[in-house]
Formats: C-alpha cells, structure tokens, sequence
C-alpha cells in the first residue's frame, strides 16, 4: 500500500475512533450496577476481537509462508502478531478493570482469562523467537510453524466459556446476552471502528518489516561487494 493510501486509511481509522466515543459517552446508556466502570467493556470487547483476528491472520500467513515460500507472508505474520500481542494484552488489562469491579478482584483464574493469558504469553514468545538472530529463511520457517501451532489456543480462548464454567459473561449469547439495543448497536459501532485502526496498525508495520528487510539486504548486498 502506497504511504497516501495508509495516510488516508490512519485519518479514518482515527476519526472512526473518535466518532465511536460519542457512542460509548453519550448513545449507550449507564449500567446501573456497574456505572461508568462499564463502558470499558467498550474497549475491552474490539481488543479481544480483532487480537483473535490477528492470530488468524499469523496462522493463516504461516500457512501461505511454508506453500509458497514467499517472505511476503512472514513479513505479514510478523505485522499481525505484534498487533494481535499489544491488542490481547490491552484486552487483559481492560478485563481487569472491568472485573475489578464486578467481581471485586483484578484477576482470576477463570477459563477464559486463563486461555487468554496463556494465548498471550504463547505469541509473545512467538515475537521472541522472531527476534533471534539466524537466518531469514530459517527464522521464518521455524516461525511459521510456530504461527500455525500457537494458534490452536485461540479456539479453546473463544469456547473455554462454554466447555468449562465459566463467570465470564457472554456478550452475543442465544439469549442476547443481556445487552440494551443501545448497548448492542455502540458494541458493533466499536468493533468496526477498531477494525480500521486495527487494519492501518498492521499495515504500517509490515510496510516498516518490508522496507527494514530490503534495507538490510541492499546493506548485505554492499558488504559483499566491498
């Protein structure tokens, strides 16, 4: 992508996010047993979401990385999993504020927090061993397959609420989940604005990752050459 059409894409992303605070501050109403502390769950429900997404993505690049072994895509899965750890690792600490005062405490082991902070730490070391110094070929090979082992967590983080008991509440349940109409339609409002902010944030790394990794091999290229 062109750095207009990513200028562009950031100016939308950012007034998408701005406009969706009308909706948290003023469109959807107080929860009455919670309070303001409640609308957290504004910033907390995109985070979780599209960090899912970003995993996805960094399997699904793995995948292409070992078919077509093209480093296209281990740039890629390198874009989406530092996005999908900073979102996941927001996404944990808006859940606590939010069961802070819900369930009186910052952490528990629930199932669901549980799978999710382990599908954190699992793609943090993923962004570890991206780090290494070896080879690009071998680093992306090893990392691709570990993209696409990594991302058997995200599944179980997504139905550890329903195989396990769970006090995580469901927002999209059968039932409705509990959610005013009001509190429903800014949810998806900040779910979509989130996915173009989402969107730019992972194309502005991979367009960094690709621009550092043909600098370095024009850097190889002059060594070579004396």
């Amino acid at each position: 992508m062109s750095t207009n059409r990513l200028s562009l894409l950031g100016l939308a992303a950012g007034l998408a996010v701005a406009a969706s605070h009308y909706f948290i501050w003023r469109f959807a109403p107080v929860e009455q047993t919670l309070g303001l502390v409640q609308k957290v769950f504004y910033f907390h429900l995109p985070l979780a979401w599209w960090a899912m997404i970003s995993f996805f993505a960094v399997f699904a690049c793995g995948v292409m990385y070992l078919w077509k072994r093209d480093l296209f895509w281990d740039h890629a899965a390198g874009a989406a999993a530092e996005v999908g750890v900073l979102f996941s690792g927001l996404a944990l600490a808006t859940g606590s504020i939010w069961g802070r005062k819900s369930w009186n405490v910052w952490w528990t082991w629930d199932p669901r927090l549980s799978t999710t902070l382990v599908m954190w730490f699992v793609y943090a070391a993923y962004l570890v061993v991206r780090s290494m110094d070896m080879t690009e070929r071998k680093r992306a090979t090893i990392c691709a397959v570990l993209g696409i082992v990594a991302f058997l967590d995200v599944p179980l983080v997504f139905y550890s609420a329903r195989l396990w008991r769970s006090i995580h509440p469901a927002v999209f349940a059968a039932q409705g989940g509990g959610l005013e109409p009001e509190m429903k339609t800014t949810v998806i409002i900040c779910i979509a604005a989130w996915s173009l902010l989402w969107a730019w944030l992972c194309l502005a790394r991979f367009s960094q990752t690709r621009l550092a990794a043909q600098l370095d091999a024009r850097a190889r290229l002059n060594a070579e050459l004396g």
